[in-house]
C-alpha cells in the first residue's frame, strides 16, 4: 500500500499567502479527455444561509498528481482561488476575511448547461453542515502538550478498559466530552473508544454510513477539538481509539455519487467481500488499488495528525478476503509496519518523532488494532494484524442464563475464560499479543436490564427502556463477571449507573434517534450503588495483575455442576504466579450457601506460599467476617454467595 500525496489533494492554504488556497480533486478513470469541465463552489461559512448572497465558482484545469500506483487513470484537477476581499459579491459579504469557508464541486461537460453539483471533497480536511466540506483561513496550529510530545505511553493491551461512547449522547460535543474527561479517569477507564466521528449526512446519526474520512464531523466540533481531546485524555492516562467504516459508504461519498450520476462504470465501488449495508455500490472495492490506498492513507493521516492510539475496525467481514487477501488483512498489516517503521527513526533521533514515541515501550509496540468480526473473532486474531477483537459469545451466553437458562453457565464461564482464542501470534517476524473483548453492553444491543423486560419510556413514544427500579440489582453478578474475565473490559457510556435505554433489533430507528445519557441516573440510590461496584471492580483489575494477565493459565473455571452451577453459582480462579483471587458469582434470586471445596492439585496448582487465608476485594476491609480463614486443601467449607452478587476473595 502507498501513502496518497496528501500534500496534493483536497483544499491547502498556502503557508506564505493565507489568503490564498489550493484545490484539487482526484476522479479515478472519469477521462480528462472527455471535455469535463471541474468548478468548486465556494462560499464563507456566515454567508451560506443567506439568498443575497451566491457562492464563487471557479474552474479547475486538468493537471497531473504523480501517483505510482497507476493502474487507474488518476484524472485529476487542480485550481486556485484568492480571496480578495474586494471581489465579494455582496457589501455584506465576509468573503476575504478570516473563518471558515465551506466548499463543494461540480462537474459538467463543456457546451452544456447540465452540471452535477454537490459533490463533496473526498479528501476534505474539515466539515461544514451536512454534505459541505470546509477549509478554515487564519486558523492557528494545535500547540500539544509538553506531556503529549515526551511521556505519554499507549497502555499495553492487557493494561486496558476502554469506555465506548457517542460523542453527541455522552457530551453533546467535543468540547463538553473533555470535561467528563476527570470522571471517566476518576472511574477507572484508561481508553475510550469514540463511535465514528467521520462526516455523515444527517445531524442525528450514528454515523456508520460516512461521506468524509479525513476530520471531524462538524455536529462534533473543529479538528483542533479533537485534538485537545486527545491531548487531554492522554494527560489523563486515556488512550483514544477511533472508530472506523472502511467496508462501506453512503450513498452520497464522492466516489460513489459521482459515478452513480454519471451512469460510469464505478471499479472504486462494488461486491468485494459480505455485503452487509447498503447498495453494492455503496461497497467499497478492495480489489482496487486506489482503495487499498486511500483508506491506508486515512488510518496513517489520523495516527499522525490527531495522535491517536489506534482503531476498532466496523464489520470486518464487509471487506475481509482471507489473510493475504487485498482487504482488511492487507490493511491492518500495512498500519502496523507503518507505525514498526517509525521505531527506528525515534531512537536514531533519540527524541519523539512526529509523537510516534507513544507506541514504542519495552520492545513492544501497542497500537491497538481492534476488529468487529463477530463471524469469526478467532480467525480474524490467528490470521491477521488485529491484537483484539469483538467477540459476542460472552454477551449471548449472559443473555441466556439472564432468561433463566442456567445450564448455559458453563457456557458463560467458558466465555469468560476466552476458551480458544489466541493469546500471541507469531506471523512475518512479528510477534502480537492477541486477546478479545469482554461486554454485556455495547451502542449495538439493548441495554442488558431490558432482559427482564421493559416499560414505555415517558419522554419519547419511540423508546422503551428496562424496568430499572426493579431489576437494577440482577445486572451485578454479569458486571463481576465481565470486569474479572480474561481479556479486555469494554462498558459503554451509562452502563456504570444502569442506563437502561431499550434498542430495537433492526430498522433505521436503531440509528436516528436520539439516546443522550441520562446524568440524573449518577446521583440516583440505584446510580450510586452501581457506580460504587464498577469503581471496585475497575480498581481491583488495575491494582492485581492476575486479573489482566493473558497467559494460559491465567483463568481457571472449576466446573463441579452438582457442587456450583446447579445453585446457579460459578467458581473461578484469576492467577499470576504467586498471586491467586477466588470468584464466586451468584446468578439466581437467593442466597447460596455452597460445599465449597479447593480444586484437585491435578487441575489447578495453588502457589508456594499458599497460606489458607483471603481477603475480600469488596467488602471485606469493613466486614472482615467476610474474610475467609484456614482455607485447606482437601476440606469442604460452608459459603455463603449473596443472590445476585458475588464475592472476590484474593489470597493474602
Amino acid at each position: 500500500m502507498e501513502r496518497l500525496p496528501l500534500d496534493k489533494l483536497g483544499a491547502r492554504i498556502d503557508p506564505k499567502n493565507p489568503c490564498l488556497i489550493e484545490f484539487s480533486l482526484l476522479i479515478p478513470e472519469i477521462s480528462i479527455q472527455k471535455d469535463y469541465q471541474v468548478f468548486v463552489k465556494i462560499i464563507h461559512e456566515n454567508d451560506q444561509f443567506i439568498q443575497d448572497i451566491q457562492p464563487h465558482k471557479f474552474e479547475l484545469k486538468p493537471s497531473h498528481l504523480d501517483y505510482k500506483n497507476d493502474s487507474l487513470s488518476p484524472d485529476y484537477w487542480l485550481g486556485q482561488v484568492h480571496l480578495k476581499p474586494e471581489d465579494k459579491y455582496h457589501k455584506n459579504s465576509s468573503w476575504g476575511k478570516t473563518g471558515r469557508y465551506v466548499y463543494r464541486y461540480c462537474l459538467k461537460l463543456q457546451n452544456s448547461e447540465d452540471e452535477i453539483d454537490w459533490i463533496i471533497d473526498p479528501f476534505a480536511r474539515e466539515f461544514g453542515r451536512g454534505k459541505a466540506s470546509a477549509v478554515t483561513v487564519g486558523q492557528e496550529d494545535y500547540l500539544w502538550s509538553k506531556h503529549e510530545e515526551k511521556e505519554w505511553k499507549t497502555p499495553a493491551l492487557k493494561d486496558l478498559v476502554i469506555y465506548e461512547l457517542m460523542i453527541s449522547e455522552f457530551g453533546v460535543n467535543l468540547k463538553e466530552t473533555i470535561k467528563r474527561l476527570d470522571y471517566l479517569a476518576d472511574l477507572g477507564v484508561n481508553c475510550i473508544n469514540l463511535m465514528p466521528i467521520s462526516n455523515v449526512v444527517n445531524t442525528i446519526d450514528w454515523g456508520y454510513k460516512p461521506i468524509g474520512y479525513f476530520g471531524v464531523d462538524e455536529r462534533f466540533g473543529k479538528p483542533k477539538h479533537l485534538k485537545k481531546l486527545v491531548d487531554e485524555a492522554h494527560l489523563r492516562g486515556i488512550a483514544v481509539i477511533l472508530d472506523m467504516v472502511y467496508s462501506h459508504t453512503d450513498e452520497h461519498f464522492a466516489y460513489c455519487y459521482l459515478y452513480r450520476q454519471l451512469k460510469h462504470k464505478n471499479v472504486l465501488m462494488g461486491a468485494f467481500a459480505e455485503d452487509g449495508f447498503g447498495q453494492i455500490d455503496e461497497c467499497t472495492n478492495f480489489n482496487h488499488q486506489f482503495i487499498q490506498d486511500f483508506f491506508f492513507t486515512v488510518n496513517c493521516y489520523l495516527l499522525e495528525e490527531y495522535h491517536i492510539d489506534g482503531f476498532r475496525y466496523d464489520f470486518v467481514p464487509g471487506y475481509w478476503d482471507g489473510p493475504e487477501g487485498k482487504g482488511y488483512a492487507n490493511l491492518t498489516y500495512n498500519t502496523y509496519q507503518e507505525v514498526k517503521s517509525k521505531a527506528e527513526i525515534v531512537q536514531q533521533k533519540g527524541a519523539n518523532w512526529k509523537n510516534w514515541q507513544r507506541f514504542f515501550n519495552n520492545d513492544t509496540i501497542n497500537l491497538i488494532q481492534c476488529a468487529e468480526q463477530l463471524q469469526d473473532p478467532q480467525g480474524v486474531l490467528e490470521k491477521s494484524y488485529s491484537n483484539c477483537t469483538w467477540q459476542n459469545r460472552t454477551l449471548y451466553t449472559s443473555k441466556l442464563v439472564a432468561l433463566g437458562k442456567e445450564d448455559y453457565l458453563h457456557s458463560l464461564a467458558l466465555s469468560y475464560s476466552l476458551y480458544g482464542y489466541p493469546n500471541q501470534v507469531s506471523n512475518q517476524n512479528d510477534t502480537l499479543v492477541k486477546t478479545a473483548l469482554q461486554y454485556i453492553e455495547t451502542h449495538d444491543h439493548p441495554r442488558f436490564i431490558c432482559n427482564w423486560g421493559c416499560e414505555p419510556c415517558q419522554s419519547e413514544y419511540f423508546l422503551k427502556e428496562g424496568d430499572r427500579y426493579n431489576h437494577w440489582f440482577k445486572v451485578q453478578p454479569y458486571l463481576m463477571g465481565i470486569l474479572t474475565a480474561k481479556g479486555i473490559p469494554l462498558l459503554w457510556q451509562g452502563q456504570e449507573f444502569a442506563e437502561n435505554y431499550y434498542l430495537p433489533p433492526e430498522g433505521s430507528i436503531r440509528v436516528v434517534l436520539f439516546r443522550p445519557v441520562r446524568w440524573d441516573y449518577f446521583y440516583d440510590r440505584i446510580g450510586q450503588k452501581m457506580i460504587s461496584l464498577v469503581r471496585k471492580l475497575i480498581r481491583l483489575r488495575l491494582d492485581k495483575p492476575q486479573f489482566r494477565s493473558l497467559n494460559d493459565d491465567s483463568y481457571y473455571f472449576d466446573n463441579h455442576y452438582k457442587r456450583y452451577q446447579s445453585r446457579g453459582v460459578l467458581i473461578l480462579y484469576r492467577k499470576l504466579d504467586q498471586d491467586v483471587s477466588l470468584i464466586a458469582l451468584n446468578f439466581t434470586d437467593q442466597d447460596q450457601t455452597i460445599r465449597f471445596k479447593l480444586p484437585d492439585a491435578s487441575n489447578f496448582q495453588l502457589p508456594s506460599n499458599y497460606s489458607g487465608n483471603f481477603q475480600e476485594e469488596l467488602h471485606g476491609k469493613d466486614d472482615p467476617i467476610l474474610n475467609l480463614a484456614n482455607i485447606l486443601p482437601d476440606e469442604e467449607h460452608d459459603l455463603t454467595i449473596p443472590s445476585n452478587y458475588g464475592r472476590i476473595w484474593t489470597l493474602t
